[in-house]
């Protein structure tokens, strides 16, 4: 079974986590050194943690621009690298999926349009709630102490992804999720459509109960995370 990442690289979890673009001359963009100044009320000097998003991290003192105070550590990339797709929510939902399966460590998000999705948002609005959608990614991380920055893509049509090695339709028919799906598709609430269903080559339950469209999302993303750092065993 495929181990975690080294838990001795990864980031404190008690110190404030902040992205910068270089972590050799970091810069705080103005609205994260505002966060950290007025609302976790940091001062000049506290120890905190600047990080690249791509899984490389050091120890820096809080300030305007943060005063690196050790060496540059990698996390490695936990393996097989972990996909949810998902078919795009009304309202806010989009959001808090794409938030929770941030923090839960999910690698590549993708928000889906399938036969049933009823949010079809037209390119420029897509565009904007992608944009949306990857500053949330950016606050989880920051939140969950979480180093590498997950790949929030393009809204995509679902025949785009079907086709993807290791993809497994999350469907009340299926058995357990397992390591060798790491590519797992949730549909809208009315389900897959026959047509999307009969693709599949290869499905999976998530338990015995009927699960809104965003429990079910978070649900394959927390099942599929707890298999990979051996939190839950197959």
């Amino acid at each position: 079974m495929p181990g975690p990442a080294d838990a001795e690289s990864a980031p404190p979890l008690g110190l404030p986590l902040v992205f910068v673009a270089d972590l050799e001359h970091p810069r705080l963009e103005p609205s994260d050194h505002h966060h950290l100044a007025r609302v976790l009320r940091l001062r000049d000097g506290t120890p905190c943690t600047i990080a690249d998003g791509l899984g490389r991290w050091r120890a820096a003192a809080f300030g305007p621009a943060p005063d690196p105070a050790g060496p540059v550590v990698a996390v490695p990339q936990a393996e097989p690298p972990l996909t949810v797709g998902f078919a795009l929510l009304k309202g806010d939902r989009t959001e808090l999926v794409v938030q929770k399966l941030t923090e839960l460590g999910i690698d590549r998000i993708v928000p889906l349009v399938t036969e049933r999705t009823i949010a079809r948002p037209a390119p420029a609005r897509a565009a904007k709630l992608v944009e949306r959608l990857r500053r949330i990614a950016r606050e989880a991380c920051m939140q969950s102490r979480r180093a590498r920055l997950p790949e929030v893509t393009v809204v995509t049509a679902f025949e785009e992804v079907v086709t993807e090695p290791g993809v497994a339709l999350a469907d009340p028919s299926g058995g357990p999720p397992t390591l060798s799906h790491p590519v797992l598709l949730v549909g809208p609430e009315g389900g897959w459509a026959p047509p999307e269903r009969a693709r599949a080559a290869h499905v999976v339950g998530l338990g015995p109960y009927v699960l809104r469209a965003e429990t079910a999302a978070i649900t394959g993303g927390a099942l599929l995370a707890a298999l990979r750092h051996g939190v839950v065993h197959p």
